[in-house]
Parts: C-alpha cells; structure tokens; sequence
C-alpha cells in the first residue's frame, strides 16, 4: 500500500521540454515511475528520453490514461498549465514551481476542490511512495520501501531525515511535500488521514516549521489518530517577523512560534525530536 501515488499511476510531466523538466523526468524514469508524456505547447509529435510529448494535456489525454500531472512551468505560466491539468479531470496535480502569484495560488486550489483534485504544493519537492513512483525532485538513492510515513513542509529537511531513516534501514511507505507557500493543496490533516488508514505506514514523521497554524491543526487530529506520531519542527532561532526560506515561514503577531508548535504536538502526545538525526532513534524505539 502507500498513499494518493503507486506503481500504477501514469504521469505527465508538463514543461518536460525544458531543462529542468528533462534532468528530474529522466531521474523520475530512473525510479521506475511511469511517465507517459510531457507537454509543451508547439513541441507536440517529439519524443524526448523515449517519452513522447503533446502540445496539450487533452491531446495526451486522447491517447494514454493519466492519473497525475508533475509541473515544471515558469512561475508566471504555472497557474494556466495547473488550471489546464485540472479542467482536463486529472486528479492528482503536483507543482513543483516556486514563487506563483498568491492570488494564483489561491485560483489553483479554489478549482482542484470543486473539481476533487489533489494539488500538492505550490512549491513542494514533490511526492514519493518509496520504490513504486516519485513525482518530482527528491534524490532517489535515499527513498526505500518501509513503514514510516513523512509528511513535511521543507524539502531538504526532509532528504535530511529520510537519508537519515534509510541509513538506519528504516523505509518509507509515502513521503509528502505540501509545499512551503502561504497557499497549498494539503494540509498537515489531509495527509494525516490518509496515513491513519493506511495498513503499510506503522509510524508517521512530521517535518514542520515557524510560521502560520499548520502545526497547531495537525495536534488536533493527532490526538485521536491510533498511529504514533514523531515531529521534528525547523526555526527554533528564527527571529520573529522575518521570512526564512518559505513563504509561509514567518513568525507574525507571536503567531507560529517555535515553542507554540512544539507544546500543541506534544500535548497531542507526539514525540518532539530536537533535531533531525534524533528521528530513526524515536522511530526504533516505536517499532520495537
């Protein structure tokens, strides 16, 4: 089992052409994640790393089943390509892009709800459901089937950590990037309750940081989950009204504290590491 991805699930990688797009296409394909096209307006009737390429998502819709869009588009073109993706019935859209116009943002993810389509991001590394499929931009050598599921808002924190629960033979069921922006698809929630039900996940890691209320939401679900819960929460020295990375890292009006988050999700009754590498040792612990 994993979560929202598997080793069925047919991609389309939109901005392929271009060279982001082709590095972490040709890496995607390395992982064994089934790519069965890629859009660029004007290229269509290409092939590209023996993927062929369409001038639209409804004319690669016309030839092959797509369950998910990865979107590599320019900030400025990233709202069109994922409104496109969407109106075409795709149900699970990942947008890689950084920096998309807030109200962009917000247009993005007001359609994928009316429509029931899964957006993870803005501005995420991606999705993975270790050795079945990888959307997006993580390195694959430290991704490996287990029982621990992630959940996070920063990307490095979370190669940090996964390479971390890899090296201590600890494998991942699904590793979720909601995206650092104000503006995402998932919440900490979400993901939470597809980890609840989930038989595969047995442990379930969240990777957050100051800024916003995310955090202090998830403590609520966390609560009443049977899965054990272990967080570790980035910005414990970050000054107050100063942005740090993220878009959404950013401690306002003593709102999304450090300290806040740390005391809600422990309360919850998850473990709190205080850094990375402490997180297999919690996790070992957990599993016996």
């Amino acid at each position: 089992m994993a979560i929202i991805i598997d080793e069925n699930t047919n991609i389309i990688v939109q901005g392929m052409t271009g060279n982001q797009g082709k590095f972490h296409t040709e890496q995607m394909l390395a992982y064994g994640t089934k790519i069965v096209g890629g859009i660029s307006p004007g290229k269509g009737g290409q092939e590209v790393l023996g993927v062929p390429v369409y001038d639209t998502v409804c004319a690669a819709m016309e030839e092959q089943r797509v369950d998910a869009a990865c979107l590599f588009i320019p900030a400025p073109f990233a709202k069109d390509a994922a409104l496109e993706a969407i109106d075409a019935g795709i149900k699970v859209v990942v947008v890689i892009t950084e920096h998309i116009p807030v109200h962009d943002e917000l247009e993005i993810i007001n359609l994928a709800r009316r429509n029931g389509t899964t957006v993870i991001g803005p501005n995420t590394f991606g999705i993975v459901s270790s050795g079945k499929c990888k959307i997006g931009i993580p390195p694959n050598q430290f991704f490996i089937p287990g029982p621990v599921g992630i959940v996070a808002r920063s990307g490095t924190l979370t190669y940090e950590i996964v390479g971390n629960l890899t090296a201590n033979g600890l494998g991942q069921s699904t590793v979720v990037g909601m995206g650092g922006d104000r503006v995402v698809g998932m919440s900490f929630v979400d993901v939470l309750e597809k980890f609840e039900k989930d038989p595969e996940t047995k442990v379930v890691v969240l990777v957050g940081e100051i800024g916003g209320n995310a955090e202090e939401e998830a403590s609520l679900f966390i609560k009443n989950m049977t899965k054990p819960v272990v967080a570790y929460i980035a910005g414990k020295s970050a000054p107050p009204g100063k942005r740090m990375g993220h878009a959404g890292a950013i401690i306002e009006r003593g709102k999304g504290t450090f300290e806040g988050k740390v005391k809600a999700l422990s309360e919850a009754g998850a473990q709190v590491a205080t850094l990375p590498f402490e997180v297999p040792a919690y996790i070992k612990k957990i599993l016996g």
